[in-house]
């Protein structure tokens, strides 16, 4: 271990949301902290904030009274950066602009000493270019915490290109000391989390604009069959949807406009508007300031209800044919049987389908839309558990077979939800691009395979890390699934990256079964 001991002491200079927030860690980790503020009174009042939350804590029993009066022992405001001499860690957490922070910075390594590590908190500027007007640039990493930075446990360690490898050890050892879980990553736009996430907002955004299915189906259908926590409509309101398009705008100019991280025409009139979400009191929704910010209205132009489009129930099939390997989806075959609808097997080759008594295939979505009738079901993260299921006719259908359909899913204890025939529907093509795009930053040696699916889960709390996700429904299904995206849409945003065609070549491009 190279962590700083707990005599170190450790400054922040910023006293915003984020910068009080890394205090705070820092202080209950046993540290003394300095705050720094350039406006005068700001550290002062961020020191009383800190308080205030302790105080909390201790009223939900969470912190001992003796360790709050420790802690605040501890913090000290500091109004002159020269009061920052004798720090062993600086973590800068000012504006987003690269000239404020590396003028802090020079100015910082002229008063601390040499063995001073300095830490910038940014989210989206280069952490090299960050370091860049340093003479000794190799001491400064970043430290990327999650807001609320004493709730949440992910820290992005970053390491710039001129990092020195003890430095950026210092830096994470010190952060899991602290109780937190650290990750490495490269300097990279977006680092690991705001890179990899792009999709689970994008291809929501798109299913929305082709108006395939509103923002609580969509959202529905993300939690309760993708298994998220949150849909991605209600977590850019969280989000703020200015600060969620800043973001996705920044890693695509930081891309050099590749396609794969496109922003959304859709949200841009959003934010034009000023509908930035929660903070405004309406965003894809409308927020109810006397019942907890709960969502009751859309954004949207035609002010629908907020809640998901439900199915009406119906009649399902007394018994269906289950041709060939359902692969992603084989459980359902084993659901069927349970619910009581007779269940035959046709082994034989062919698309692999659930058909109808009328021989109309219910068909994984893969990409692509049926040639002729079919009706295509969506992936889920655990068909078992559930909740609901999205159903897409395609071609000619009769009103009574994808009245059967919903009857299948409704009898194994679905709600279902019926939108438009949109290629991949939502919750496979949303996977199928956070595995490209993690298997993408794995072969550029952006993190280790452990750190991305770790940073997934725990920094936006996603059910399963995009790696593990795409070797339980295979390489194979998931460049499939974008290859013939990419041929509806054709431009590079689905284009299956060189490590996804390497991974489903080796599995011999059969999906598993």
């Amino acid at each position: 271990m190279t962590a700083l001991d707990r005599e170190s002491t450790v400054a922040v200079v910023g006293t915003g949301t984020m910068g009080q927030g890394i205090a705070q860690v820092a202080l209950l980790a046993g540290h003394r902290v300095l705050l720094h503020d350039t406006a005068p009174g700001r550290a002062q009042a961020a020191a009383e904030g800190i308080g205030g939350r302790l105080d909390r804590l201790v009223a939900k029993g969470r912190l001992e009274p003796r360790d709050h009066q420790a802690a605040m022992a501890r913090l000290t405001p500091a109004e002159s950066v020269m009061e920052l001499a004798g720090c062993a860690l600086v973590v800068e957490a000012v504006v987003e602009d690269l000239a404020a922070k590396q003028r802090l910075f020079s100015e910082l390594e002229e008063v601390v000493t040499e063995d001073c590590l300095l830490a910038t908190n940014t989210s989206s500027l280069s952490v090299t270019a960050v370091a860049g007007a340093l003479a000794r640039p190799g001491r400064l990493v970043g430290l990327h915490f999650f807001n609320p930075a004493p709730v949440l446990p992910l820290v992005e360690v970053v390491a710039g290109a001129a990092g020195d490898a003890a430095a950026v050890a210092t830096a994470y050892d010190t952060v899991a000391a602290w109780g937190k879980t650290p990750v490495h990553c490269t300097d990279t736009p977006g680092f690991l989390v705001n890179r990899v996430a792009r999709p689970f907002y994008a291809e929501a955004l798109r299913v929305y604009e082709e108006r395939a299915a509103d923002p609580a189906t969509i959202d529905a259908l993300l939690r309760e069959s993708g298994g998220f926590a949150m849909g991605p409509f209600a977590l850019m309101d969280l989000i703020g949807q200015d600060v969620n398009e800043a973001v996705t705008r920044s890693v695509w100019e930081a891309f050099l406009h590749d396609p794969k991280f496109t922003p959304s025409l859709a949200q841009r009139r959003l934010v034009e508007s000023g509908r930035l979400g929660r903070k405004s009191g309406r965003g894809w929704f409308s927020y109810d300031s006397q019942n907890e910010g709960a969502p009751h209205r859309m954004g949207g132009a035609h002010g629908e209800a907020a809640g998901p489009r439900n199915a009406q129930p119906a009649a399902g099939p007394g018994r269906v044919v289950v041709r060939g390997s359902l692969g992603p989806a084989r459980a359902l075959a084993e659901l069927a049987a349970e619910s009581g609808i007779e269940v035959a097997v046709d082994p034989s080759a062919g698309d692999a389908a659930i058909l109808l008594p009328s021989g109309t295939p219910m068909r994984l979505a893969d990409g692509r839309l049926p040639d002729g009738p079919g009706i295509q079901f969506d992936l889920a993260l655990d068909y078992r558990a559930a909740t609901r299921i999205g159903i897409a006719p395609s071609g000619p259908v009769h009103a009574a077979d994808v009245d059967q359909a919903v009857g299948f899913f409704q009898a194994l204890g679905k709600e279902v939800s019926v939108i438009r025939d949109v290629p991949g529907m939502v919750v496979a093509r949303t996977v199928a691009m956070l595995v490209d795009l993690a298997l993408d930053a794995l072969a550029g040696e952006i993190a280790s395979a452990r750190d991305i699916d770790t940073a997934m889960r725990q920094g936006v709390n996603y059910p399963l890390g995009p790696l593990e996700w795409g070797e339980r429904i295979s390489a194979s299904y998931v460049r499939d699934l974008l290859e013939a995206l990419h041929v509806w849409y054709p431009g590079g945003r689905y284009a299956p990256c060189p490590e996804l065609r390497r991974r489903a070549a080796a599995e011999g491009g059969v999906v598993s079964s």
